[in-house]
């Protein structure tokens, strides 16, 4: 089962090697990973996607609390979230068929971020599955180069915040 995890860490060199070690050590794969300012300055929000079962999770989840710089984590995988990923692809696009792409950008509140004569960056924010649908029926016109965000994740209404504050 995929787990999505949410550690929050001081801002300071080292650390997510520290973190990545820490998943490396216990031989987990990181399917995703997503890291950047949080609303608290100093303090960085890291989302993760693992592999694994409740258990294992929660070995890792424990072992994270207890890295210097590590904050708090939460296993955000049966909560109610928001979750997104951002991605953009390069497509081929010429004449005969940029209408048809563009087409289905607008279908899917997709945007386009940059024109050439033979292809188009399409951006799309959103689900995975409804990215994941937008992708592969791109792959029909010819994928040039694609860049994911991966998952970020948000628990809603009064969930979570940093330091326990709601």
């Amino acid at each position: 089962m995929k787990h999505t995890v949410i550690a929050w860490m001081e801002d300071k060199p080292g650390v997510l090697n520290r973190v990545a070690g820490l998943f490396r050590r216990r031989n987990f794969n990181i399917e995703s990973l997503a890291v950047g300012h949080s609303e608290t300055p100093g303090i960085s929000r890291m989302t993760f996607v693992v592999e694994g079962d409740g258990r294992q999770v929660s070995q890792v989840q424990t072992q994270l609390a207890k890295l210097i710089n590590v904050t708090e984590v939460q296993n955000v995988t049966d909560e109610p979230t928001v979750i997104r990923e951002l991605v953009l692809v390069k497509v081929n696009a010429d004449s005969t068929n940029r209408a048809e792409i563009l087409q289905l950008a607008d279908i899917y509140r997709a945007g386009i971020v940059d024109v050439a004569m033979d292809s188009l960056v399409i951006q799309i924010t959103g689900p995975e599955d409804r990215v994941n649908s937008l992708i592969s029926l791109l792959e029909n016109f010819g994928i040039r180069e694609m860049v994911r965000t991966g998952r970020v994740a948000m628990v809603r209404g009064n969930g979570h915040s940093v330091n326990g504050k709601h």
